[in-house]
């Protein structure tokens, strides 16, 4: 445990932030889940699921979840896949 006040509040504000990411994580996975779902179960809606899955990554990206190399990645994995 830290003694220093600055350190304790880092503490507090790592603990904070890695929650929120965690939280964040857990969105994105659980939404790209649902549009390899749609895409196999070859849902009618399958392509606003991909749609909504490549904002989330967008999001990600964008608040520093995600590197911008690895979402490219996985939205040209879930376009292809709909495409196919």
């Amino acid at each position: 445990m830290p003694n220093i006040k600055s350190a304790k509040k880092r503490v507090k504000v790592t603990a904070a932030k890695t929650l929120q990411n965690r939280m964040l994580n857990s969105e994105l996975k659980t939404e790209i889940k649902k549009a390899h779902a749609a895409i196999a179960a070859n849902d009618p809606n399958k392509a606003e699921a991909v749609k909504v899955a490549v904002k989330k990554i967008d999001q990600a990206v964008a608040k520093g979840i995600l590197h911008k190399n690895t979402a490219a990645r996985r939205k040209s994995s879930l376009d292809s896949k709909l495409n196919a």
